[in-house]
């Protein structure tokens, strides 16, 4: 999963968060107070821009965001 660490840059940005240790693992939604959301909104639109992916509102669900690593999936699923 090549873009860990460039996640791990906008959910720095975007939760206001030290991010050095997250890894696949990492709980999300509703395991980080930050990550609320407003929260949501700012990391769909940050990976949109980032990523050069198109974030389709029926894609968007709560299991996309409870892991680092689902939200990498999903980036790679749609990359």
């Amino acid at each position: 999963m090549a873009h860990i660490d460039e996640l791990k840059t906008i959910l720095a940005e975007v939760l206001e968060v030290d991010t050095q240790a997250f890894d696949k693992e990492t709980q999300l939604l509703g395991a980080l107070p930050e990550f609320d959301s407003m929260a949501v909104v700012g990391v769909i639109t940050a990976m949109e821009e980032s990523f050069g992916i198109n974030v389709a509102d029926d894609d968007i669900d709560a299991t996309i965001f409870e892991t680092v690593g689902s939200l990498l999936s999903y980036i790679d699923q749609v990359s």
